[in-house]
Formats: C-alpha cells, sequence, structure tokens
C-alpha cells in the first residue's frame, strides 16, 4: 500500500480566539469575534509557540514561522540601530495596533518622546518613527504594502524592508527614498554576519 504524501502546512495560520481565553467584552458590538491583545499576551498556551502572532481585523490570531536567519537579521539591524541613533531605543518584536489588528514590527526605533508617551501602550497605539520588516518567503508583496500603509497610519516617518539577501528599502509616507533621512549613514545591505574589524 502506497503512503500519501503529507502536505506541509501553509506558512502563515490564522486561528480564532483560543477556547482558554475569555471573549472580550469591552466592546460589546465585537464580543463574538475581538480578542483583545492583553488577553493573547495572558495565555500560556501562546507564549512558547515557535510563531510570530499577530491579529487581523478580525480578532483572529494569525502565525508566522520564524527562522533562524531572519531572527539573526532582526537583531543585526536592532544593533545597527541603536549604535547610528544617539537617543531612543531599537528593539525587536514590536506590537502596533492598527485599524486592522496587531501588527509585529520585526525592529523599531523609537524615540525617547514616544516611548514615555507609551510606556504603558501593550501594544503601542502610535507607531515607532522607524518599523523594519524582515521579510521571509512567505510575506505577500500585498501584505507588505497593507503593513507599511498600517504603521504610516499609526505615525511611522520612514518603514524599511529587509529582503533576504540582507538588501535593505526605505520608505517615507509619499514613497521609496533612496536612504533613510533619520539615520542617513544606515547601510544599504545588512550581512547576516558582523563584518571582521
Amino acid at each position: 500500500m502506497k503512503r500519501k504524501k503529507r502536505r506541509e502546512p501553509p506558512a502563515s495560520r490564522c486561528y480564532n480566539r483560543p477556547s482558554s481565553v475569555p471573549v472580550s467584552t469591552s466592546n460589546p458590538s465585537s464580543a463574538a469575534t475581538f480578542m483583545e491583545w492583553s488577553e493573547i499576551l495572558a495565555d500560556p498556551s501562546l507564549s512558547d509557540l515557535p510563531y510570530k502572532i499577530e491579529t487581523n481585523e478580525y480578532g483572529q490570531i494569525v502565525m508566522s514561522p520564524a527562522s533562524r536567519g531572519h531572527s539573526r537579521r532582526q537583531s543585526r539591524i536592532e544593533r545597527l540601530l541603536n549604535d547610528a541613533m544617539p537617543s531612543g531605543e531599537a528593539f525587536v518584536e514590536c506590537p502596533i495596533a492598527t485599524r486592522l489588528g496587531t501588527k509585529v514590527a520585526d525592529v523599531v526605533w523609537v524615540s525617547d518622546a514616544v516611548l514615555e508617551d507609551q510606556e504603558d501602550a501593550d501594544p503601542m497605539t502610535r507607531a515607532p518613527e522607524i518599523c523594519v520588516e524582515v521579510l521571509s518567503a512567505s510575506n505577500s508583496q500585498n501584505e507588505i504594502d497593507e503593513k507599511r500603509a498600517l504603521y504610516f497610519e499609526q505615525g511611522a516617518i520612514e518603514v524599511w524592508t529587509c529582503d533576504g539577501q540582507g538588501d535593505m528599502r526605505f520608505f517615507a509616507p509619499g514613497g521609496e527614498i533612496e536612504q533613510s533621512a533619520l539615520t542617513p549613514g544606515f547601510p544599504s545591505h545588512v550581512p547576516l554576519r558582523r563584518p571582521r574589524e
């Protein structure tokens, strides 16, 4: 008997609210479909998953797989941003509330003023000044275009992308720019390995 070949799961999956988490009643009109970000953070069944977790406009959880190369690229960009900026803070995996759910930017840089304003916000209700998406094979161009627009709607000044080869692209609200205006010296290519000194 010939065995059927096992199908691999899709790159991103969308799930409804886990049964272990109570439905939010903060907005009665959406109580049946909307899951609060704080509920996701508090759910122990979601804490150790090897996926990036976001939500869509229906409050459903969207999970995307992470890879070691993706994580390393995030780390390199974070380090370069922290070295380039005299103040503020760069960090990875920043949740941002948008009109289409909570999106998680791979890397961000936030000024001291925005950090202070958003000190207790989780997710942030105002996007950091710089939001970076490290692209994976599972990302569609439409998904990245939509995220870029959402980050700008929430106050981002620049949105960057880094492809699988480490090539950077920089965007302002008006479209693509040749280099970052906030960090003009940021490299146009980010290798996985730090250059030897």
